[in-house]
């Protein structure tokens, strides 16, 4: 008996088999990291969005009139309480790489001195007030950035508005 064409055969479907599995692997892997970053968007989307609408909140509670200083505060932190954001930040720290957390983190502490600044009377558009609601901008501008780089979408080549970057009050 010839047992070169069985060999042949053997090793044609065992070259087949691997490169089959090989060929679902890759393909598993682009999809497994397709899923990641489709997760890493929608935590970006949420926290990004968390964070513009608690500085709204924050900066419409401090325009209005309380019926006490205490109200004030206790409108303001319970405001930062109820935006979600602790929990925004908590899936940012569970999914986003270290460069993302720490800048997520960076503009979390930036609001919550925004906040903190309203609670203890700072005025709206104050110099106080402008130089928080500054560094808060650029925090938030350098997060977007490392966000656009981890999303591998790339930087934004041209501003829009004058509050893209920074959603600063104006008065």
């Amino acid at each position: 008996m010839d047992w070169l064409p069985l060999l042949s055969t053997l090793a044609g479907a065992a070259i087949g088999i691997v490169a089959t599995l090989i060929a679902d692997r890759n393909r598993w892997k682009r999809e497994d990291d397709k899923e990641a970053l489709r997760l890493r968007l929608d935590i970006y989307t949420q926290y990004t969005s968390t964070v513009k609408v608690l500085g709204e909140t924050l900066r419409a509670l401090a325009g209005r009139d309380h019926p006490s200083d205490d109200a004030r505060a206790f409108a303001l932190r319970e405001a930062f309480r109820e935006s979600g954001i602790a929990t925004a930040s908590e899936r940012m720290w569970l999914i986003a790489p270290e460069p993302v957390v720490k800048a997520s983190n960076n503009v979390f502490h930036c609001l919550r001195r925004i906040c903190d600044g309203y609670a203890a009377g700072t005025a709206l558009g104050s110099t106080e007030d402008r130089a928080r609601w500054e560094a808060r901008g650029k925090a938030a501008a350098d997060m977007r950035k490392l966000m656009r780089e981890d999303l591998r979408v790339g930087p934004l080549t041209e501003r829009h508005t004058n509050t893209l970057d920074t959603d600063t009050p104006t008065t």
